[in-house]
């Protein structure tokens, strides 16, 4: 706290303020110095207020020895002056004469006899003030639940009590109840009990996530995985690193661990390590505890005990160590409270858990399914192959002239072979076989060198594939092989040309290549790498000697492929007829010479050219002869790659239908090859959009995330985190919030993508994301604080300010939500400012209108200038968007504006002015047509001003005319269902006359 409050006034204004922190140190520590700060003052009250926030702040924040400490305090300035409490301060004391019985249960050094009497002074102080008992009953029965005695008893004497003012919510008792069934083995009353907070009907602070924690497993067991699956998405969000609720954050825990979903499990303990620090509840950490020791037994059980695993801090954990570590502090723990009921409960209650096996195999939560194999921090995990590997000669000699026959040919198995050799090679005590057709050292150091290339190139590593290149040429030139070196060099020129000309990334993120800050377009240079790439290698080629016919077609196509990538990125119709004319030598000289591979390469090159010149039926034409030529001569391995091609030139035709049969029957090709020889990531993602184009989301969700986790397994992080962004963007579409924040949340937490190093854009993309998941999922608190701090960050986009419009405005609609209309107003400019450098004009225009209709709909009259200065932005934004030519997506935003000013009048109970605006909204609208998309926003019009009219003006003849000449017009044209509002309306209208 930066200086004390200075008067009473402040001191209220810094507790406000602290109540909206979260739970955790930092409310603690400022509701201490409030504390200090109040005891200045020379009223009660201040005191008073600030011990209740200080007690509150160590209740949720899990420190139980603290509260009754402060509670005492309380206790005694109530008892020497019950003048300075009025009703609602004395109320909030006896209330937490229940925090202080459940923090003293937590604490196994206290004494059972010390609780006891703390209940028996409960029930002596409710008597007194002649208020009900059946919170103390209550207080007794989770005493006699806690020790493991005499819990039927005392739960007949709580349950059968009739409610009072200071009986817990309605949630928090039915979560009681539900648990005392439970434990008694009763599952199906248990959830028949739990029913009304599991739907959402009854709720509190602390509820639905305290029972959805303890019926996962009831659920399962009853059968019901979809909900399981549902429940633990949604409460698992309501305790995360909640020091208030470490227990439930173990069952979470736990539920991972039963469900063959241990890796999300370690993912959610890693995301959840502050609570080892945390947590100072003796009993809620025993709970927690006992739910990581699930899992972690259940990881070393699976053969995973060296995994890295997040735990107590100090030092680094395994799996392993961390499960004997956190085995004898919960045995520990589990025997003090034992030894200090005097029962056995805690132990045994702890041995169910530890003990029980999965209910599942394989329960799928969350999009983005991951398994232990994944957990590793090595390198990215390699896909397995699609088919039996191929079998590998044992003698080198052999396996080197495989490698090589293979590489020649492009067989996708000669993968596998360098794999092996770099093995052998690289092993102690290597020995090179002294024999003439194997070659040199050098030689062989070069073909690795050059294999190790085209994988970091196919990775658009192109700078390490440059180097490597040139490396390899040197050694081929050491081991005399000349036109090795040529074409070696040949990629390290295609290499060197694709290295993005300029790169900018801000200071800590990674190396992602990204457009240059001020805008610049790196096209000309781009163009002029290629161009002078494809020059290098003309001369190159005409310089070298010796070359086999396989490596000419090489070095062709190499030569083709620059002109084809410079084509791609000026865009320029000029230099279409030097592509072609180098994909003819190509295919000439391929044909002439019989290299398969590289007459199916010249084939790809002239398709993929007429389709970037925009001749789609040229293309479309090259394909199919292509597929037909693959599958009357092969080379087979090409074919997926060809239908894969193909389906992208019908995604360009509108043919979804053509497109999704010929990927679908790619990637049942690519199963016959090894993983890395075909992109089924690509095929997956171009399914996806083919599937969406039919109206198939869920399948193309499917594909998405399918797409996402092969390009993670071969180490294409960028391309995977876009997939999954694409995936959550799309769950959020479909009403899948729950699915779209853990899947969002799961990847915000890599390592990689916190530090924002794939790509700052893409991580905001993220972050924007879940924030108007958290949104639909009505976590305005939290949705808020992400737009803000989105904003913020999104203002320094210097090179993006339309992203930045579209944030801001966004962010001042959440604030708007929250009544914040100052505030809301402030974002709102800046989104405006924003959308005068780079327009939004749609975005904006709703924002705004929205923003109006928010403000005169709570504060009415009052807000009304507040109101029509937000519609006057947006009838700017409109006329701007008019003079630029722009049509809107949606709705016109002259016609909605003009429907906006009538709502707002509305709002305002300026009817007389609502019904002009909404006389303007329809002359513009105009009259529907038979097929007129904009039907219902007619009618809609129409009712709302013959509501204004009928109702609001007391004028029912004309709206009666209005609303029955709309219903004829309507009926005739055949829009049936928007007549059904206005016939009501006139219903109503006729029966008040």
């Amino acid at each position: 706290m930066p200086t004390a409050p200075q008067t009473t006034d402040e001191l209220y204004e810094a507790l406000q303020a602290n109540q909206r922190r979260p739970y955790g140190r930092t409310r603690t520590v400022t509701a201490e110095e409030l504390v200090d700060a109040a005891e200045r003052f020379e009223e009660t009250l201040p005191l008073v207020r600030a011990l209740l926030e200080l007690q509150e702040a160590y209740t949720y924040g899990s420190e139980p020895r603290k509260s009754p400490v402060v509670f005492a305090r309380l206790l005694t300035l109530f008892d020497e002056q019950p003048d300075a409490f009025d009703e609602n301060l004395r109320h909030l004391v006896f209330w937490r004469f229940k925090w202080v019985a459940a923090a003293l249960r937590a604490l196994p050094e206290i004494p059972l006899t010390s609780l006891r009497q703390w209940l028996t002074e409960m029930r002596e102080r409710y008597e007194k003030a002649g208020l009900g008992l059946q919170p103390y009953y209550g207080q007794a029965y989770r005493l006699a639940a806690h020790v493991g005695e005499d819990e039927a008893l005392a739960f007949e004497l709580w349950a059968g009590r009739t409610r009072t003012r200071l009986s817990d919510c309605e949630a928090c008792e039915i979560g009681e109840r539900a648990l005392y069934h439970l434990a008694a083995g009763d599952d199906e009353r248990a959830l028949g009990t739990w029913e009304p907070v599991l739907a959402g009907k009854e709720s509190c602070q602390e509820e639905p996530a305290r029972s959805i924690a303890h019926a996962l497993l009831p659920l399962l067991r009853a059968g019901h995985t979809d909900r399981a699956r549902e429940l633990h998405l949604a409460g698992y969000r309501g305790c995360r690193r909640n020091p208030s609720m470490p227990g439930e954050v173990g069952r979470h825990l736990e539920f991972c661990a039963l469900t063959g979903n241990e890796a999300r499990g370690l993912e959610l303990l890693a995301e959840n390590r502050n609570l080892f620090d945390e947590v100072d509840s003796p009993l809620e950490l025993l709970d927690f505890l006992t739910g990581v020791e699930v899992l972690l037994r259940r990881v070393e059980q699976l053969g995973h005990g060296e995994l890295p695993a997040a735990g107590f801090p100090g030092r680094t954990w395994t799996v392993g160590g961390l499960r004997a570590e956190v085995h004898g502090r919960a045995d520990d723990l589990a025997a003090r409270f034992d030894a200090r009921n005097g029962t056995t409960a805690h132990t045994e209650r702890r041995s169910t858990r530890l003990d029980r096996t999965p209910l599942l195999e394989a329960l799928e939560l969350t999009l983005r399914t991951r398994h232990l194999d994944e957990v590793a921090p090595a390198a990215p995990v390699v896909a397995p192959a699609a088919r039996t590997a191929p079998d590998l000669p044992e003698p080198l000699p052999e396996l080197i002239a495989r490698a090589r026959a293979l590489d020649e040919r492009g067989h996708p198995d000669a993968r596998a072979c360098w794999t092996e050799l770099r093995t052998r090679v690289t092993a102690r005590g290597y020995t090179h076989p002294d024999e003439p057709a194997v070659g040199p050292l050098a030689r062989l150091r070069a073909d690795l060198l050059a294999d190790e290339a085209s994988r970091l190139g196919e990775r658009d590593d192109f700078t390490g594939a440059a180097a490597l290149y040139e490396e390899a040429a040197g050694l081929y030139d050491d081991a005399g092989t000349l036109a090795h070196a040529a074409l070696a060099r040949a990629h390290a020129l295609l290499a060197t040309a694709e290295i993005p000309p300029r790169t900018s990334a801000p200071a800590g993120s990674g190396t992602t290549p990204q457009g240059p800050a001020d805008g610049a377009d790196d096209t000309p240079a781009e163009v002029a790498a290629l161009t002078a790439a494809h020059a290098a290698m003309v001369r190159l080629h005409a310089e070298s000697s010796g070359l086999a016919p396989y490596q000419e077609a090489r070095l062709l196509r190499l030569r083709a492929t620059a002109l084809g990538l410079r084509l791609q990125a000026s865009g320029s119709d000029g230099h279409v007829a030097e592509v072609l004319d180098e994909i003819g030598l190509l295919h000439d000289f391929a044909t002439r010479h019989d290299v398969p591979g590289q007459i199916a390469g010249a084939l790809i090159l002239r398709a993929s050219t007429f389709a970037i010149s925009g001749d789609l039926p040229a293309a479309v034409a090259e394909t199919d002869a292509l597929l037909d030529r693959l599958n009357a001569h092969g080379p087979a391995w090409h074919l997926p790659r060809a239908l894969g091609l193909r389906a992208r030139l019908r995604l360009g035709a509108q043919d979804a239908e053509g497109a999704h049969a010929d990927l679908g029957e790619a990637l049942r090709l690519a199963a016959d090859w090894p993983a890395d020889a075909v992109d089924t990531a690509r095929l997956h993602g171009d399914l996806a959009e083919a599937c969406l184009r039919l109206g198939r989301p869920d399948e193309a969700l499917r594909h998405l995330t399918r797409s996402a986790e092969l390009n993670l397994r071969r180490g294409d992080r960028f391309d995977a985190y876009c997939a999954y962004s694409n995936a959550a963007t799309l769950s959020l579409d479909l009403g899948r919030v729950e699915d779209c924040i853990a899947l969002l949340d799961s990847l915000l937490a890599e390592p990689d993508v916190a530090a924002g190093e794939p790509n700052d854009r893409l991580v905001a993309q993220l972050r924007l994301t879940r924030a108007r998941a958290l949104r639909a999922g009505e976590d305005l608190k939290a949705a808020t604080a992400e737009f803000l701090a989105l904003a913020a960050e999104s203002a320094g986009w210097d090179d993006d300010p339309g992203s930045h419009a579209v944030i801001a405005a966004e962010t001042a609609v959440l604030l708007a939500e929250a009544d914040e209309f100052d505030r809301a107003r402030e974002a709102a400019d800046q989104a405006l400012a924003a959308h005068a450098r780079d327009p939004r004009h749609e975005a904006l225009s709703n924002c705004l209108r929205e923003l109006a209709r928010l403000q005169a709909r709570q504060q009415g009259a009052d807000g009304l200038a507040g109101a029509l200065a937000f519609l006057a932005d947006a009838g700017r934004v409109a006329d701007g968007a008019r003079t630029a030519g722009y049509e809107a997506h949606g709705r016109s935003l002259d016609s909605a504006l003009a429907y906006e000013y009538g709502r707002v009048h509305a709002y305002a109970d300026a009817y007389e002015e609502a019904l002009a605006a909404l006389e303007k909204a329809l002359a513009l609208l105009g009259e529907p047509g038979p097929d007129s998309d904009r039907a219902g926003e007619w009618a809609e019009c129409v009712r709302f001003a013959a509501a204004m009219e009928g109702i609001y003006l007391e004028r029912p003849a004309p709206a009666l005319a209005r609303l029955d000449a709309a219903v004829s017009r309507l009926t005739a044209l055949g829009h049936t269902d928007e007549t059904e509002p206005l016939t009501s309306l006139a219903d109503r209208l006729r029966n008040e006359e």
